[in-house]
């Protein structure tokens, strides 16, 4: 009754917060819409235990009494099937014991691991008797001679359940006894957890204190810490070493490294905590430290109808084990709170701690060294104090009569040259729901009904290979594109759709995936010469930023803004090659931001000939308008290096529209948000650059070119007339004449130059 109470008034307090527009799917597509792809054969159940492949280009599926293996870019058609049924004797036992021989006392595959490049380890409940094998890649059969499969496979079906196999060794999370009332994380677990996931982190590589590689789990069980007057539960992380092998006396074959902490996903303007953790995708990283931890979440009050997506850095996760107190058990009978810190002194070396160097120096080696006194406290105290904190601290998204049950993570490089974490979560009705994170929030963009006939969704796998959703249900499996570009009809559609998979391609006027795209054109120069590269603003009102490699350019004695936007570079150097983008920013008022595009790309490499007997003083390669919107016409058809004889503005010029918006936060605009119009110039009237060492040279080259021609024309006849004076001799001497910059600045046309006092760095 106090439950149902609650329920009602949280989902009052709720109703603003999770209606917003980041909690309401933009685009919402049915399952007939899109194309799925579906595979399921006649008498085949739960095909929930899904392992993907990308080397055999191969999507294992385990099911009930079948193994299939299906094509990765197209799961409809079959590659193997292999059967393994129970036989009589374990079925007639399940029975006897009270279990239905139609639905329990049956074999469901649970565990797909890859083995080597040959075999496969696969573990089925057996009718309530879990039994493990090997699968044969070649032939696609059992060997046969099942074993044991106690602690490394759950007896029931329906149980949670998770399992990770790390450098050929199995862990996993599960039940060990018939009635599931003995659960262990390999020989040792707290009471009664329910395990969604397992993964290893690879932190001992980039480590400089040579810490071992870590395994994590993560699960809900019920709160030893307080006494409830209902099972309160708690969302926990656990984390093991890789590498321990249990103490020589205490906890012998069992774990010395194991350790819990708390994972808090609430909102703490209400009070309101998700204490039932679904599933969790660790979206990995190069580095330990940038890995992210995404989870989806509810309420163990059902009525209450919310679900939440929480994310944790790694690095907040390793702080707590590495650095937070302990918990001990009260000594106070008939309190509510069982357990309490410990404020006693902690043995040296830290308990649970994984072995590393400083414990190496001390004749550590590996667990079995560890002293006694270490090994009883952390018997004693498995759990620590801190809570595991979420970024942010709240969830990222809240949603309202949804009920999610799995996730994965992308992370998409977008047209903008932004990275951004996509999100597919999927529901208990068969629905997925695609979000990206944008500017510290997340919006749902997507809402696409991948089942047809509202089943949950129990297990997720993402492709980055062919771009696929794999998802995995009681009933089949089916697979669907990571995105749908081909949906969005507009230019406006395509970047409302806020999908940073897609761009609008303005050659087709079609949104396609961003791949499709040859958004920058190769331009290559010789070294020593300069290279203009055009970019035509598409409004007055925007400011023009150009950026190499991710950073605005702001040197202005080597790069020169040109009619309007264009770009020249002097004396192109190695250093200078790489992407050169041009961007737009202009203020919108209704929106009271500023909104920003990428107008052009090129990739600048430097042409260096094998041999350069005749090697001219100064070169600039510059793309007229018509280069400048067709990739094939600057490759290999030796157009590429034209003398420039003019500050050239191309009449037209392709720009590249993508989505989410681009709001480069490196892209600052000037002093004001609101910019004034560019200023334009006729051809004669460029503004000097006062206060630069070439501005004297440029006035003077203004008022007539003829004089500079003839400059050069004295500096050919002087060495013509000069008997001392070979070929070689005057190319040598001609870039000392042209270091001065007259001949350079009458090539270029006194190009304008960057307002350095109006680009900030990002």
């Amino acid at each position: 009754m106090g439950f149902g109470v609650l329920g009602v008034f949280l989902g009052l307090l709720l109703e603003v917060s999770t209606h917003g527009p980041h909690a309401v799917p933009r685009s919402t597509w049915k399952h007939q819409d899109i194309d799925i792809r579906e595979f399921s054969e006649p008498g085949i159940f739960n095909y929930t235990t899904l392992l993907l492949s990308e080397e055999r280009g191969a999507l294992y599926v385990g099911a009930r009494e079948a193994i299939f293996e299906l094509s990765q870019n197209n799961i409809t058609q079959r590659k193997n099937k292999a059967e393994w049924t129970v036989e009589e004797q374990p079925m007639e036992k399940c029975f006897n014991k009270g279990k239905s021989k139609e639905r329990d006392c049956l074999n469901y595959i649970r565990v797909l691991q890859v083995v080597d490049k040959d075999r496969l380890y696969v573990c089925g409940t057996y009718a309530f008797t879990p039994q493990c094998d090997y699968l044969s890649l070649a032939d696609f059969t059992l060997t046969g001679q099942p074993e044991d499969g106690r602690g490394r496979c759950s007896f029931d079906p329906y149980q949670s359940f998770t399992s990770v196999m790390v450098d050929g060794e199995l862990y996993t999370g599960t039940a060990y006894n018939f009635l599931g009332s003995e659960p262990i994380i390999s020989r040792f677990s707290p009471p009664k957890p329910s395990f969604v996931f397992a993964d290893v982190i690879r932190e001992g590589r980039s480590k400089a204190d040579g810490e071992d590689d870590k395994v994590y789990y993560f699960f809900t069980e019920v709160s030893v810490e307080y006494e409830f007057f209902g099972k309160l539960l708690i969302p926990r992380v656990a984390r093991v070493c890789k590498g321990d092998l249990g103490g020589q006396r205490t906890l012998q074959k069992k774990w010395t490294s194991f350790l819990k902490a708390k994972l808090v996903c609430s909102m703490p303007e209400l009070n309101f905590v998700f204490n039932v953790v679904h599933d969790i995708f660790i979206l990995k990283a190069t580095d330990w430290r940038d890995t992210v931890i995404y989870g989806v979440f509810t309420s163990q009050w059902d009525n209450v109808g919310l679900s939440a997506v929480c994310a944790y850095n790694l690095t907040a996760v390793e702080d707590v084990f590495s650095k937070g107190k302990y918990m001990q058990k009260a000594t106070v009978e008939q309190s509510h709170t069982k357990w309490v810190r410990y404020n006693g002194v902690t043995p040296s070396p830290r308990p649970g701690a994984c072995i590393n160097n400083d414990m190496r120096q001390d004749g550590i080696s590996s667990s079995l060294d560890l002293p006694d006194k270490t090994l009883q406290f952390v018997k004693d105290h498995p759990l620590l104090e801190n809570p595991v904190q979420p970024i942010g601290n709240r969830p990222q998204l809240i949603t309202k009569d949804v009920n999610y049950t799995q996730i994965v993570v992308d992370r998409v490089r977008a047209l903008d040259g932004n990275i951004y974490d996509v999100i597919f979560t999927g529901t208990d009705k068969g629905i997925l729901h695609k979000s990206v994170v944008f500017e510290g929030d997340v919006h749902i963009i997507e809402e696409i009904q991948l089942l047809k006939n509202s089943q949950p969704i129990k297990n997720l796998l993402l492709s980055t290979g062919t771009q696929s959703i794999y998802a995995g249900s009681d009933s089949g499996v089916v697979q669907s594109p990571t995105f749908l570009c081909g949906k969005y009809l507009s230019c406006t559609d395509c970047i409302m759709a806020r999908d940073p998979y897609c761009a609008w391609d303005p050659h087709t006027n079609r949104c396609v995936n961003r791949n499709s795209l040859n958004n920058y054109q190769s331009v290559r120069v010789k070294p020593g010469s300069s290279a203009e590269l055009p970019c035509v603003a598409p409004s007055n009102l925007a400011h023009v930023l150009w950026k190499s490699n991710g950073s605005l350019l702001t040197d202005a004695s080597r790069f020169h803004l040109i009619g309007e936007s264009g770009l020249l570079i002097y004396s192109v150097a190695s250093e200078d090659q790489g992407h050169y983008e041009c961007w737009s920013v202009e203020w919108a008022p209704a929106a009271e931001k500023n909104f920003s595009r990428q107008l052009a790309g090129y990739i600048l490499t430097l042409d260096i000939p094998a041999s350069q007997p005749h090697q001219a003083g100064h070169v600039t390669t510059t793309l007229s308008s018509k280069e400048a919107t067709s990739t094939q016409t600057l490759a290999g058809n030796g157009k590429e290096r034209v003398p420039l004889t003019s500050a050239l503005v191309p009449s037209s010029f392709t720009t590249f529209l993508t989505s989410p918006p681009q709001t480069d936060s490196s892209l600052t605009p000037p002093h004001s948000r609101k910019f004034q119009p560019i200023q334009t110039f006729s051809p004669s009237s460029y503004p000097s650059r006062s206060g630069n060492q070439e501005a004297t040279a440029t006035s003077y080259l203004q008022q007539d070119n003829s004089t500079a021609l003839l400059l050069l024309f004295f500096c050919f006849s002087s060495c013509f007339w000069q008997q001392w004076c070979t070929t070689a001799t005057c190319s040598t001497f001609l870039p000392l004449v042209c270091a001065c910059g007259l001949p350079l600045l009458v090539i270029t046309k006194a190009p304008v130059s960057l307002n350095i006092g109006h680009v900030r760095q990002g």
